[in-house]
């Protein structure tokens, strides 16, 4: 899991750094969907503050404690984050149980099917800066957080392109291109 670790108003050491690493990882213990994260920590009216947000696909979980001291912290916003973390596994089993106490998962389209009437599409609105890269780092950047595709500007045409993985694991990239008049 990549974790991103941003102070504010504190130097981040190679100590305050393995903590972090060490405390958000025992997350994936408990849900290893988890993706990527980010980890806030800072100090405000003299309480050190920690905020940690984990993304999965589908889900975001996020935690924030203040203590007297950093490590105190970030020790508070990870049980928080293992707390929300457990009752959203446990939430997601109840739903899935069955008379008979097995569980069963299933998909979207699978209820629907049991409904009479047309299937409603449900989507998500992300919306999020476009970072400037070449393909290579946008398919290196699109691996590591574990999507199948990564809208990004190109660094020397400066032109948003798409690129994303094929059923047959090669890569492809969707350049827009405006309508030609007739």
């Amino acid at each position: 899991m990549e974790i991103q670790l941003t102070a504010k108003q504190l130097k981040i050491t190679d100590a305050i750094r393995n903590y972090v690493h060490e405390r958000m990882e025992r997350a994936q213990k408990y849900f290893e969907h988890i993706v990527w994260g980010q980890v806030f920590i800072f100090i405000e009216k003299r309480a050190h503050k920690c905020e940690v947000l984990l993304h999965a696909p589908g889900q975001t979980f996020r935690a924030q404690a203040d203590a007297s001291d950093l490590y105190s912290a970030v020790d508070l916003a990870s049980a928080k984050m293992d707390a929300q973390i457990k009752k959203f596994k446990e939430k997601t089993r109840a739903r899935h149980k069955t008379r008979g106490g097995k569980e069963t998962v299933r998909s979207f389209r699978e209820e629907a099917a049991l409904e009479p009437g047309p299937v409603p599409v449900q989507f998500s609105v992300v919306r999020q800066a476009v970072a400037p890269m070449s393909a290579d780092e946008a398919v290196r950047r699109m691996e590591s957080l574990g999507h199948s595709f990564l809208m990004f500007q190109d660094k020397d045409s400066k032109q948003i392109q798409l690129v994303f993985r094929r059923s047959d694991d090669s890569y492809g990239i969707v350049q827009p291109v405006k309508k030609a008049s007739r």
